[in-house]
């Protein structure tokens, strides 16, 4: 063997090896691009996380399923979180590499069936502590604004209680953008966070928010008319609230009031108020209520200590007070 010529001994060929397997893997890597996604089937409940590999690290990563059903949470090289939205959908995963090869991989999430109170209301559309907080005050903020408007110039949908609650209720959900102010009407738009699990209209239920009838959260209810876009004082208390306490220093700002007139004969004998709690619109150290008349009054607002002092005693939140039927909570602050 002459002085030019070496045998390795057979742990530098082990190295060797080695390392021609490794620079074919990063080769394979710069070839076929890869997305791995955990887990790859979800339930499409607002809060889920997924996690998602992919190569090569630098690849450009498209999600594509809409906003309203996925969204992206995080996103380093080589890996993704994803949030699922409420919307069931099959969105799909896909990477690029810099030299244009791609591959896909597929996210299936389905629709939130459960109802944790068996209220009639979907957990899907039950909102989480932060969200509660911006619901309350966007609520409470949409419903005092009606109060300062000209009551002529109120949205054309608010006619009697149960309408402004459907009316705030409804647009508290909703994306409070430009459009969204040139809509409502509004003056302005106060720099409120939103709600963030989900947007008006964008759910399982579409438009239709309101529960109609008895009975726990099923599939079927999705189409057979259990929700609609428009409930009365008496169904809204009964399958969208819930009842807290008849003492109304019980009451947080956003709550609802409900009165039944007893001896009234209206067909509709069910009346609602919005426990605002301080206003939004001004500084005062008061508490108030607000509540549209059904009336050619229109909308009032009345400090709670008015309220409690009213000149006609079915109207005083008492616990003496038959007609006063307590404090309720929206379903979805449950």
């Amino acid at each position: 063997m002459s002085g030019a010529q070496r045998i390795l001994p057979w742990t530098g060929y082990l190295s060797l090896a080695a390392f021609v397997l490794a620079l074919a893997a990063c080769s394979q890597d710069e070839v076929h691009p890869s997305v791995e996604i955990s887990p790859s089937t979800a339930t499409a409940d607002g809060a889920s996380e997924i996690v998602v590999h992919f190569r090569p690290k630098d690849g450009k990563l498209d999600v594509n399923g809409g906003k309203h059903a996925i969204q992206i949470r995080s996103l380093e090289p080589g890996k993704a979180i994803l949030r699922v939205g409420i919307l069931a959908a099959q969105i799909q995963v896909r990477v690029t590499a810099a030299d244009g090869q791609k591959t896909a991989a597929t996210l299936t999430t389905t629709t939130q069936q459960t109802d944790a109170y068996g209220d009639g209301t979907p957990d899907f559309l039950r909102l989480p502590p932060s969200d509660q907080e911006a619901f309350r005050r966007w609520f409470r903020f949409l419903s005092e604004a009606q109060y300062y408007r000209d009551q002529n110039a109120l949205p054309k949908e608010i006619t009697d209680c149960a309408a402004l609650l459907r009316y705030a209720y409804r647009e508290s959900l909703a994306g409070h953008d430009g459009s969204w102010a040139n809509r409502t009407g509004l003056p302005q738009v106060p720099s409120l966070p939103p709600v963030r699990k989900y947007e008006y209209p964008f759910t399982p239920l579409n438009a239709a928010l309101f529960r109609t009838r008895p009975g726990p959260f099923q599939r079927a209810d999705l189409g057979n008319g259990a929700f609609a876009e428009f409930a009365d004082a008496q169904h809204l208390k009964r399958w969208n609230c819930h009842f807290l306490s008849r003492d109304l220093r019980q009451a947080a700002p956003g709550d609802l009031l409900f009165y039944r007139q007893i001896a009234e004969t209206s067909r509709l004998p069910f009346h609602s108020m919005i426990f605002l709690g301080p206003s939004v619109m001004e500084p005062s150290s008061k508490t108030f209520v607000i509540y549209h008349t059904g009336g050619p009054e229109g909308i009032r607002r009345l400090t709670v200590e008015d309220l409690i002092g009213y000149p006609l005693p079915q109207w005083r939140p008492i616990p003496g007070n038959e007609n006063f039927l307590g404090v309720f909570r929206w379903n979805i602050l449950r």
